[in-house]
């Protein structure tokens, strides 16, 4: 009896470490992808419309989830899904013996993420300066705007297929990090915010305005794409699998970060 109790103590202690440290994991990766205070969302105020860069996650449709059944390689590619779910070849079910594969190319396959980071003073974007030499009390700055900035992101390397790689890699940095990601943003001229920043007298402020960016690095798999046709079956088929390292800088739409400073 004594055994059976030591066990299930040592049970509950073991779980509660596990328990622990995946919590704690959890707590790390949401902190790290949560938005600081000093990081403004300006959607409402940007004077620049920018459009999301929103990615919809293609359904497989059954033709092409037929097609997979026998491959053990990954395909996330919404390019090659779409392509797969508008195949309409239909063998005949009497074609006994019959062989053959169709080549679609080579494709990027999939990405997968080793590291995401968010860079929150990735480019200067503005600087608004309030000089109280001489003043009599002490006065207040804000964010305004000067010029219309854009940011772009990409790749960090060479690759090809570069495009279709960027909608795959962005597909999973939105999903690591729940922000709006675009590899272009533009923040408009003469867009403002409300919150003001204290300048006392005989001093000079700077505030400093941002763009932040995700860096996402990762490994994509490339393949050489067939369809096989053997008698009424076809399947999918993927040859010359190499994967190849890439990375790339995707910035934050529509949010500003801010640094203040005395002199």
């Amino acid at each position: 009896m004594k055994r059976n109790w030591l066990g299930l103590i040592i049970f509950i202690g073991v779980f509660m470490l596990i328990s622990g440290s995946i919590s704690a994991e959890n707590k790390k990766a949401e902190k790290e992808s949560s938005i600081p205070n000093h990081v403004l969302n300006i959607s409402k105020d940007n004077t620049y419309p920018n459009s999301t860069d929103d990615q919809e996650l293609l359904e497989a449709e059954e033709i092409t989830k037929e097609l997979m059944e026998n491959t053990d390689v990954r395909v996330t590619n919404p390019q090659l899904i779409e392509m797969l779910n508008e195949t309409s070849l239909k063998p005949s079910p009497f074609a006994i013996g019959y062989r053959g594969e169709i080549f679609l190319g080579r494709w990027p396959l999939a990405y997968d993420s080793k590291e995401t980071n968010i860079n929150w003073e990735y480019q200067e974007i503005n600087k608004n300066e309030l000089n109280n030499h001489g003043g009599e009390q002490p006065e207040k700055i804000s964010y305004e705007q000067k010029e219309e900035k854009q940011i772009k992101g990409g790749l960090t390397s060479r690759i090809s297929h570069s495009d279709q790689m960027m909608k795959l890699i962005l597909l999973e940095a939105q999903k690591n990090t729940k922000l709006p990601l675009s590899f272009n943003t533009v923040v408009g001229k003469g867009t403002k915010q409300k919150n003001s920043y204290g300048v006392p007298t005989n001093k000079v402020g700077i505030l400093h305005a941002y763009a932040p960016a995700v860096n996402e690095k990762g490994e994509v798999t490339f393949g050489d794409v067939y369809i096989q046709l053997k008698g009424s079956k076809k399947t999918l088929n993927i040859k010359n699998v190499t994967r190849q390292g890439i990375g790339a800088w995707i910035p934050v739409q529509d949010h500003v970060s801010f640094s203040f400073e005395l002199k």
